[in-house]
């Protein structure tokens, strides 16, 4: 009896996708649990298995094409329908022949979807590429250091001969014009992620009523203390100290201080939260994330450090679940990872807080009266001002100041 391929089912917020790449041909002979097809949504990546074995039948929904929840991507036919197809007439040669070899030698890579449409960009063979991801898995970077050779530079770049320019007059220059060829454009179009990223940035700004005020701390606390116990830190917890734990918990202490920045607004009430689920932005190939630390506020330093690498690393990866970003009552971003000095974040509805870190630079300043220069970050505070009043994000974000630059008081929090 034929079966149907849909759409399953991922979370409440999720009602539609995109059809990313088929990883099975028309044809195919598949086994139940074998997987057919990626798709993308606003927030995962999830691959469609098959609902039971046989032949792959028809595929009605190309690569490509954007589908909703419970839609028939394609059907699978029983393997008795199967033989019965093969006693029939048929050509000499075996369509399917050499499709299914292909895909049988996919299989042996595994790999994430982000590195498999890598590999296609750049035109690199996945078996030979050597994973560094969870049990050899290939990953986004595996592919692209592949494709670069380590040099930044792709495989046929390097083969390619290398001609040396030869002199040329000058052309006057009011006759100067481009080399035909070099004035190219690449239309790409959006992932289902990049689509909602920038349709949620919009409606924030068009909906919040968004305010930022600027602070920078002395780091010269934190960054002793790391420098202290971050071999200990790492021997005993098997991850490094970094400066994030510091800043999630400085974040819930001036959170219970100014509650209306843990809140929301819902018509014309304030939902005042009294649990502390920390948003950490996590920067991927594929667009930025925000993971959840749930209950952060009962969490150490080491696990609020182990669970942020395990989030960056499933964000590249693209396995981070629907239930990793859902909800969250504040946020931290750090721009500083990428060089970042200064910026205002855009508020992750429908929280009405976040906090923004930068890079932390040496700088002179005055302290007791003398001139010395210390690690100092510049930290941003944007806050919706329907709710909240300007003097009290400007304490909230001392007091954030205060923790971090003491981290003792942290634990007396």
């Amino acid at each position: 009896m034929p079966a149907n391929i849909v759409v399953p089912e991922v979370g409440e917020s999720i009602v539609d996708a995109r059809v990313a790449k088929w990883l099975r041909r028309e044809g195919e002979v598949v086994a139940v649990g074998d997987p057919l097809v990626e798709l993308e949504t606003d927030k995962i990546d999830l691959e469609v298995s098959a609902p039971q074995g046989g032949v792959l039948k028809r595929i009605d929904r190309k690569d490509g094409e954007d589908v909703k929840v419970g839609e028939v991507l394609g059907v699978i036919e029983e393997a008795a329908g199967a033989a019965a197809q093969a006693s029939a007439p048929a050509p000499a040669t075996p369509a399917p022949a050499k499709p299914a070899e292909e895909s049988r030698q996919a299989e042996k890579t595994r790999s994430t979807p982000t590195a498999r449409r890598a590999a296609e960009e750049h035109d690199v063979d996945l078996t030979r590429v050597r994973g560094t991801g969870d049990a050899g898995r290939v990953m986004r970077r595996d592919v692209e250091q592949a494709a670069t050779g380590g040099n930044g530079r792709t495989a046929a770049a390097k083969s390619a001969p290398v001609e040396t320019p030869k002199a040329r007059p000058l052309a006057p220059v009011a006759e100067s014009r481009p080399p035909a060829g070099d004035r190219t454009e690449d239309r790409v179009r959006m992932s289902k992620r990049r689509a909602t990223i920038a349709k949620r940035l919009v409606e924030a700004q068009s909906t919040a009523a968004m305010l930022t005020t600027f602070n920078e701390v002395d780091m010269s606390a934190v960054m002793a203390l790391r420098e202290r116990h971050k071999q200990a830190f790492k021997e005993r917890h098997g991850v490094g100290l970094g400066i994030a734990s510091f800043f999630v918990k400085a974040s819930i202490g001036a959170l219970r201080a100014f509650p209306r920045l843990n809140a929301e607004i819902q018509g014309d009430e304030m939902v005042l939260k009294h649990y502390y689920d920390i948003g950490v932005a996590v920067g991927a190939s594929e667009g930025l994330v925000v993971p959840v630390l749930r209950d952060a506020d009962r969490m150490s330093f080491a696990g609020i450090e182990q669970h942020i690498r395990e989030f960056a690393k499933r964000a590249e990866d693209g396995t981070l679940s629907l239930a990793d970003l859902k909800g969250g009552t504040f946020t931290i971003t750090n721009g500083g990872v990428f060089g970042s000095l200064l910026s205002t974040p855009i508020l992750n509805p429908p929280q009405v807080g976040i906090l923004g870190l930068h890079a932390i630079q040496q700088r002179p300043i005055a302290v007791n009266g003398q001139v010395a220069v210390h690690p100092m970050m510049y930290v941003a505070l944007t806050y919706d001002h329907r709710i909240v009043d300007g003097a009290e994000a400007v304490q909230c974000l001392v007091r954030i100041k205060q923790l971090v630059e003491d981290p003792g008081a942290l634990l007396l929090d």
